[in-house]
């Protein structure tokens, strides 16, 4: 059963992870985790958006 939608407003803080299945990394090359980065800032740039701890 799929969740239920969040709820939007101004100034939301929302909670949103990634991690591997059964604790497997999600990146196993040093150089796809780099471009994850890399577009996960170009993407909060030019949306407002603010991350506050990234592992």
């Amino acid at each position: 059963m799929a969740r239920q939608p969040r709820f939007k407003y101004p100034g939301a803080v929302y909670h949103v992870m990634a991690r591997g299945d059964g604790g497997k990394p999600l990146f196993l090359q040093k150089e796809d985790h780099e471009s994850f980065l890399y577009w996960l800032e170009k993407i909060c740039g030019s949306h407002g958006w603010r991350v506050h701890a990234c592992e």
